[in-house]
């Protein structure tokens, strides 16, 4: 399993927006082969910064499959108009499981 962690910063005054935005795209990832699941974190301390955590199947799930779909630009139509600049995407692994 792969982790796709996406910070994105919003620009200030537009959280609600974008939440909302994110549930409405809910589907799309939903949808997506090989996504197992979504969410979205909201910093405290930086209240215009988001996390958006999706766990696929495979690295290629994501970055061949979904941003090659239709659902990936109808993703980027909802939420991208929100973005303060483009988002910084890793892809994890786990490396170690405490418990």
């Amino acid at each position: 399993m792969i982790l796709e962690i996406a910070q994105i910063d919003v620009k200030p005054g537009m959280e609600a927006e974008f939440e909302s935005a994110v549930a409405k795209a809910a589907p799309l990832f939903q949808r997506a082969r090989g996504c197992i699941a979504m969410e979205l974190q909201r910093s405290i301390e930086k209240p215009s910064r988001y996390r958006l955590v999706v766990k696929w199947e495979t690295l290629d799930n994501h970055v061949v499959d979904f941003r090659n779909s239709a659902d990936f630009q109808e993703w980027r139509n909802l939420v991208g108009h929100c973005f303060e600049r483009p988002p910084e995407v890793e892809h994890t692994r786990q490396a170690v499981h405490g418990f």
